[in-house]
């Protein structure tokens, strides 16, 4: 779950002072500079003198007929003066409850945000970080990611860079399912559409003081999961040169088929009134493209208000496709486009499903029911069954072995069975995912740098340890805990990051002093540790036997 506190502090005012101006077409739009920081914005509110949120459109409006459409990208703003002075709206998210300060939600949503070094010029040409937010592909949004200290920390360390982030759809909106998806070729809208938006930033970014040919897409979780996928089959190549990946990777999440999701899609028509009676008539689009904006959400939050984790995600669409068949075969195959990249997990990546049993009684029964649910429908059930059965034998009901790591047998008040399925999902989902990346791309000649964040987080529930999303506060320079570790560690992520965006290589030895992260290979199979009092190089072996298993089941598990 996402920290308030930290999502308040990349909300951080945006106070006006010179207002910058950019010339894109024949369009001037109008930024805000961001005090205290030397940062230019550009999001967007509206051709000017209108008063309503709208963004810096990378894409048509997905409204009316366009709705459930591949995305159009926008060629030019049909207005002479354009407000970018503040976020545009998140798309459509019913269960944005769950992300406290996302923007206010609208279809019309396919926006992008740029920041800049103050007073950077046209053709500049600054190398560029675009961020893909997460969030399990059903919430998220641009506004809570606010790059102003990224930016300003690459000016202070003599390596100018620019930030980009971008809304793009999610739930049923970017991930429709079923088999008329499939069949009208609309299948993985939200990945779609973070494309379009690279097309977008590769069209323009010069304007704006960038280089096209140095994007570095980053992103976190389900943002992560977004990217990888992208390696597979959608020409990323051509348009980034590096590729950052936190917490989420091609097959985190269980990968189905379209017609897995076929009564999932059918249950969500069924809720919208004015289509409930052809749910399955596997001619729904025409009927839910002209049903209001409102009937469409409340319908969501009516059908799904707690979604389970394979209700919306990518798909496998085919040879054609994005996402051609299940990841693992692709890595074992070497399909996959050959872009440097930094990886990386967090020590307890697991523990935000580990909450599944905390309740009391909590036992063996319900750790094989999450597992299963994780990895269903089933593509090989007696494999699966057996899988997971071996992963109980391989990760014992011993408390000193769970997540948390590093805890002993301390339990937090809850049942030993959280311990055993956070380290369980943790590593099914995430360490035996990176591991089975980074083999693969170096494997292939790949240049990548791995990584364990393992900073503690004394302000945060001891029983999540580490978590998931942990790290990405401290990426963007604002670590709730402000203790001189933290403060060091976030300085150096920092320094890592910006250093891989302008060289492609973390090591370039401005900034901060910091130990020199080799990269992955086959004879050196080494992360670095992040810890602010302890950051190190760590052979790449822990947890071996389960992580080995998991990776040698993954079309079991469906990744």
């Amino acid at each position: 779950m996402l920290k308030l506190g930290f999502l308040l502090s990349l909300y951080c005012g945006l106070c006006a002072l010179a207002a910058p101006e950019v010339r894109l077409g024949g369009a001037t739009i109008i930024g805000r500079d961001i005090g205290g920081s030397n940062v230019d914005f550009f999001g967007g509110k509206a051709p000017l003198p209108t008063v309503y949120d709208h963004g810096i459109p990378f894409a048509e409006p997905p409204v009316g007929r366009l709705r459930f459409r591949s995305p159009v990208i926008k060629t030019r703003l049909d207005v002479q003066r354009f407000d970018a002075s503040e976020y545009g709206n998140a798309c459509l998210q019913p269960l944005a409850a769950e992300m406290p300060g996302i923007a206010p939600q609208s279809e019309d949503c396919l926006t992008i945000n740029i920041h800049r070094p103050a007073g950077t010029k046209r053709g500049a040409k600054l190398p560029v970080l675009f961020w893909v937010f997460g969030g399990g592909f059903v919430i998220g949004g641009s506004n809570i990611y606010n790059g102003s200290e990224i930016v300003a920390r690459s000016v202070d360390r003599g390596t100018p860079v620019i930030y980009a982030n971008l809304n793009y759809r999610v739930g049923p909106f970017g991930y429709p399912a079923g088999r008329e998806a499939q069949n009208r070729g609309e299948l993985n809208l939200g990945l779609k559409d973070i494309i379009t938006a690279l097309k977008w930033v590769n069209e323009n970014i010069d304007a704006f003081g960038g280089d096209k040919n140095k994007v570095t897409i980053f992103g976190e979780s389900a943002g992560a999961a977004n990217i990888a996928i992208l390696y597979f089959n959608s020409g990323l190549e051509k348009l980034v040169r590096g590729v950052i990946l936190e917490s989420g990777f091609a097959n985190t999440a269980a990968i189905l088929e379209a017609s897995d999701r076929e009564a999932t899609w059918q249950t969500w028509v069924r809720a919208v009134p004015s289509c409930s009676n052809i749910a399955d008539s596997g001619n729904t689009f025409p009927c839910l493209q002209n049903a209001s904006e409102v009937e469409i959400s409340e319908a969501y939050s009516n059908a799904f208000s707690v979604p389970d984790p394979t209700t919306w995600g990518p798909t496998v669409d085919g040879p054609r496709g994005l996402l051609p068949d299940i990841p693992s075969r692709l890595l074992k195959d070497g399909k996959f486009a050959k872009i440097p990249f930094i990886a990386g997990t967090n020590l307890d990546e697991g523990t935000f499903s580990g909450r599944l049993a905390s309740q009391p009684g909590a036992n063996d029964d319900i750790v094989r029911a999450v597992l299963v649910g994780f990895s269903s429908p089933s593509l090989d059930q007696p494999r699966l069954i057996n899988a997971i059965e071996r992963m109980l034998e391989l990760y014992p009901d011993i408390p000193a072995l769970g997540s948390p790591y590093g805890t002993g047998e301390e339990l937090f008040g809850l049942p030993s069975a959280y311990k055993r399925l956070s380290a369980l999902v943790g590593d099914i989902g995430f360490d035996s995912r990176r591991r089975q990346w980074m083999e693969a791309a170096t494997n292939k000649g790949v240049k990548g740098y791995g990584y364990l964040f393992i900073q503690p987080q004394p302000l945060d529930n001891p029983a999540d340890g580490v978590e998931h999303f942990a790290e990405v506060a401290f990426v963007y320079g604002t670590p709730v805990d402000q203790s001189p570790s933290a403060r060091r560690i976030s300085t150096r992520m920092m320094d890592y990051w910006i250093s891989f965006a302008v060289n492609l290589d973390p090591n370039d030895s401005r900034g901060s002093e910091r130990p020199a992260w080799p990269h992955y290979s086959r004879s050196n199979k080494v992360l670095l540790q992040l810890h602010g009092d302890n950051t190190t190089t760590i052979p790449d072996n822990y947890r071996q036997q389960g992580i080995e298993f998991s990776i040698a089941n993954s079309i079991a598990f469906r990744r």
